[in-house]
């Protein structure tokens, strides 16, 4: 077989602009990997951050609400006279 044979398989080297942009996609993909495990930590730690759900907090929260609603009524009936 000599070199010029057309079915003689094989590989030829990547230009060096083909090899650029595979190592341009592969630090994307690193980039990604990185950015996706930050946020995955980041979410985690937030989570772990809020205190846990008690009857006191639910209980302060519902007035708060509720005070809320009062506010935007006594406001609605200002507006209306």
């Amino acid at each position: 077989m000599q070199p010029s044979d057309p079915n003689l398989d094989h590989a030829t080297p990547p230009s060096n602009r083909e090899s650029t942009l595979m190592r341009t996609l592969l630090w994307i993909g690193v980039a990604g990997v990185a950015a996706g495990v930050a946020f995955a930590v980041a979410r985690t730690l937030i989570v772990a951050a809020q205190p846990p759900d008690d009857p006191t907090s639910r209980r302060i929260q519902q007035l708060i609400d509720e005070a809320n609603a009062l506010l935007k009524t006594l406001d609605e009936q200002k507006h209306s006279a």
